[in-house]
């Protein structure tokens, strides 16, 4: 057996000089934490079990231009946003796809082409028509359409001011689905009942709704879902990809790739990590900043085991799955959209593809599935997704012609992320996430998953990263009476403000 690192005693903290802290998971939460600690002069290594860091930001170069396969959004282009000071110094360029009043969250209506099976074009005026209905819906269910239509921050008050005589949230003590809620409100409603065209139309919505949460409508929290909050600024596609952002946070940490940790011990006097090989690192203290998924699986085992309390949090909270099937084309053949949608019977016969012609000048839709439908696609080879993908498109638009490259995600499956991000399920409470992120003695918690405030984004992840940085640096200095309470890892360095670089076709 290998045994890697230090572990530093109060005696031998003296020779070492400076505190140790393993990072567990390369994703943009451990890599914003080692960096901070590595800043704060702690002695850091982090371990990733991929063979690339990044964790569920992923930017491929296979097409010779950057695509994102995750992450590729920075919800909120503002000064508010944690991330916004390091894109914008590093001159990265952002794509804005809505402003604050969209309708879908990360795209603004008037940016879509839909179409039925058949490749009629669905009129605007009706999209539009169906677009209101859909937010009567909302109103009557008293999900926060505030909050759906605006991408304002939630307000605790934001419930009792919306004029609903029948909200369905409140008028039950106990929580239900997005979709029986919306069943309620058709019961009640059934002037807001569709049929035809209309009724596919609004499945859409529905669909859309559900690639926010990665999540099926059947499983999405009526009484949770809106508790996030959302950042003013609407939503910026990274144009050169998240990987640039990686690579800078990253830049001369001590990294270990292919090191799978199966096993975390800790004591007080320190923390061992085991990896798949056999191999230990001794520290003072660790980060563990893996995705939910993983913790789900139990593949790590931690000893002690974790107090109930933490297990719950973990076995409580959802996991969606969202994916991509990238389509490159040699030549643009599809309306200069952002979106291109298929609307159906259902939402998971619905459809959309993002069109990042518009964004980078290149040839390419992404075919974004989530939800049974996503999992249904991961048990496709990836030629036969891609080939599904192309069927979509081919629906409605009958002549297009097929794509000469395509690249497959598969967070679902993959044993690294086991999902894509988290989403609150039915019958759980929001404070779940709050929970994840509390750390245990010496051991601390970072990831989208443990921010309560932005589950389920970068900057969350980001922001939780750097919070669990400082609460190891915290935990450590104080043990050895070094703790300087002036010296915060999150920094009072004084950082010039550089805009964010923003176009809009």
């Amino acid at each position: 057996m290998k045994l890697l690192g230090l572990c530093y005693s109060n005696e031998g903290r003296e020779q070492a000089g400076s505190p140790s802290v393993i990072v567990i998971g390369g994703g943009i939460a451990g890599v914003a934490a080692a960096r901070a600690l590595h800043d704060a002069s702690f002695q850091v290594v982090l371990l990733e079990s991929r063979d690339r860091l990044g964790g569920r930001v992923h930017t491929d170069f296979s097409f010779g231009f950057p695509v994102d396969l995750g992450a590729s959004w920075l919800h909120g282009v503002c000064k508010e946003n944690p991330l916004a000071p390091l894109i914008g110094r590093l001159g990265l360029p952002l794509y804005r796809t809505s402003g604050d009043n969209s309708v879908l969250y990360d795209h603004d209506l008037e940016s879509y082409a839909l179409f039925d099976m058949d490749g009629n074009q669905v009129p605007q005026e009706l999209v539009t028509k169906v677009g209101e209905a859909f937010e009567n819906i909302l109103k009557e269910a008293c999900i926060s359409s505030f909050l759906f239509l605006s991408l304002l921050f939630t307000l605790p008050n934001i419930i009792a001011s919306l004029d609903c005589t029948d909200k369905v949230r409140l008028e039950n003590n106990e929580d239900m689905s997005i979709l029986r809620a919306f069943s309620i409100v058709f019961e009640r409603r059934p002037d807001l009942r569709l049929e035809g065209l209309p009724h596919k139309v609004l499945q859409w919505y529905l669909c859309r709704m559900e690639g926010w949460f990665a999540a099926d409508s059947e499983t999405i929290s009526l009484k949770c879902w809106d508790q996030e909050e959302l950042l003013p600024g609407g939503h910026g596609l990274m144009v050169r990809g998240y990987l640039p952002v990686i690579n800078t946070l990253a830049k001369g940490l001590d990294i270990h790739l292919n090191h799978r940790v199966t096993k975390i011990a800790r004591r007080y006097n320190g923390v061992k990590v085991t990896v798949e090989d056999g191999s230990t690192f001794i520290a003072d203290a660790a980060v563990v900043a893996v995705p939910l998924g993983v913790l789900k699986s139990k593949t790590i085992t931690f000893e002690p085991e974790l107090p109930d309390w933490k297990e719950k949090a973990i076995k409580d909270l959802g996991v969606g799955i969202e994916n991509k099937i990238v389509l490159n084309f040699d030549h643009v053949f599809w309306p200069n959209v952002e979106f291109l949608g298929v609307v159906a019977e259902t939402s998971y016969g619905c459809s959309y593809f993002l069109n990042l012609h518009k964004a980078i000048g290149h040839p390419v839709l992404v075919y974004m599935p989530a939800g049974k439908l996503a999992r249904d696609i991961e048990k496709m080879s990836d030629e036969a997704a891609a080939n599904f993908a192309f069927t979509q498109l081919k629906k409605i638009l009958p002549d297009a012609s097929a794509p000469i490259q395509y690249l497959v995600s598969r967070w679902g499956s993959d044993v690294n992320s086991l999902g894509s991000y988290s989403y609150d399920t039915v019958g759980k409470s929001h404070d779940l996430y709050e929970k994840l992120r509390i750390p245990i003695d010496n051991l601390f918690f970072a990831g989208e998953a443990t921010s309560i405030s932005y589950p389920g984004s970068v900057h969350g992840a980001f922001s939780t990263g750097l919070m669990a940085a400082e609460g190891c640096r915290m935990r450590v200095l104080e043990r050895y009476g070094e703790l300087d309470i002036f010296q915060p890892v999150m920094g009072e360095e004084v950082t010039v403000s550089v805009p964010l670089l923003i176009s809009r076709m």
